[in-house]
């Protein structure tokens, strides 16, 4: 648990409140709402995604579809809830189809991440997938490059370790994949410098599973 002032968790409600009428790009007109990001707001651990999907974009929140899934299965393996994380996107709007984030819709959205970061004060921000991490290493390696590979820097006037992970859409499908994200999220407790226990999983059911293609569906224009 990070010790953030009591003042900056109403600055990020309120916030939170102000980008919901956001319309600095064309995706404020095909959304069904802004998708800000939910969680602790004093977390130590922050994901940051590309953008949300159909089911985020009709919940309000970030990752409720089957990647959302696997990524609390993820959590569970070291310890850890949504409750106790932070998670948003890159971009706050669905992009029609789930197509890729275009540069000017990253360009204009990118300020409202780097605020939310600079308010929650993240020891560890850890990247789901190629948008964000190239937007935040401020590199242009791709994930298969970084992935697992920390570097501290410098995001919203506040000193972080940066963490690349695969996204967990695109591990939905492939085994190897699977077994490399969980490779990497088992660090994150090392660097968050905490000693985190595994939560057991329910008798008869696997920790981590792939899910059928035709259910990830809504994620693959993310890649």
């Amino acid at each position: 648990m990070s010790a953030v002032p009591v003042e900056h968790v109403d600055e990020l409600g309120a916030y939170a409140d102000a980008v919901a009428g956001c319309t600095r790009c064309r995706l404020a007109r095909g959304r069904t709402q802004v998708v800000f990001g939910s969680g602790n707001p004093h977390a130590d651990l922050m994901f940051v995604g590309e953008a949300p999907g159909f089911h985020e974009d009709k919940q309000g929140l970030p990752f409720v579809g089957q990647a959302g899934k696997l990524l609390e299965k993820l959590l569970a393996q070291i310890g850890l809830q949504r409750s106790d994380v932070y998670i948003a996107n890159t971009l706050k709007c669905r992009p029609p189809g789930n197509r890729n984030p275009q540069e000017d819709e990253i360009e204009a959205c990118e300020s409202h991440l780097f605020r939310q970061i600079e308010l929650i004060q993240p020891v560890v921000v850890a990247t789901l997938g190629n948008f964000a991490t190239k937007l935040l290493s401020g590199r242009p390696l791709g994930i298969t490059r970084v992935h697992g590979q920390e570097q501290q820097t410098t995001i919203g006037g506040r000193s972080v370790l940066l963490y690349p992970l695969y996204h967990p859409a695109a591990a939905l499908y492939t085994p190897s994949m699977l077994n490399i994200l969980a490779a990497d999220f088992a660090r994150l407790p090392e660097l968050l410098g905490s000693s985190l226990e595994p939560e057991a999983a329910p008798a008869g059911e696997p920790e981590l599973t792939l899910v059928a293609a035709h259910a990830a569906s809504e994620q693959l224009g993310l890649f």
